[in-house]
């Protein structure tokens, strides 16, 4: 069992920045997979990958967040940090941590197996 907690501070104007941390005993272990995922805010929404620090690949991010976000990963500290700027309303919703991947992609929510709780992050224009 792998408990994933996520930290932040969660509302900010558009164009700021926040910074979230998720912590997970897997972030200090080598060939483990961590990501950051979101879940916009409405009916019928799905979880969508924002970044991600893979083994074989280091930091990868979605289209949508490029230049914008930055993921980082501390070893000792076992944290997965994710500094996002420029923020808009776009980016509102609850944001998760999530390691262990199973097989494919970084991108899809169900590829993963431990989940943090999430914490909601809210961009207002």
């Amino acid at each position: 069992q792998v408990e994933v907690v996520e930290f932040g501070v969660d509302s900010v104007q558009a164009g700021g920045s926040l910074r979230l941390s998720c912590t997970a005993s897997t972030i200090s272990m080598s060939g483990f997979d961590v990501a950051w995922f979101r879940l916009p805010p409405g009916q019928g929404k799905e979880l969508e990958g924002v970044a991600a620090f893979l083994s074989d690949e280091g930091a990868v991010y979605a289209d949508s967040v490029k230049g914008r976000f930055t993921i980082s990963k501390d070893t000792s500290k076992k944290t997965l940090d994710l500094q996002m700027d420029n923020l808009n309303p776009g980016d509102t919703g609850v944001y998760h941590c999530a390691t262990v991947k199973k097989s494919g992609n970084w991108f899809t929510a169900v590829n993963y197996v431990y989940w943090g709780q999430g914490t909601q992050v809210v961009v207002s224009s």
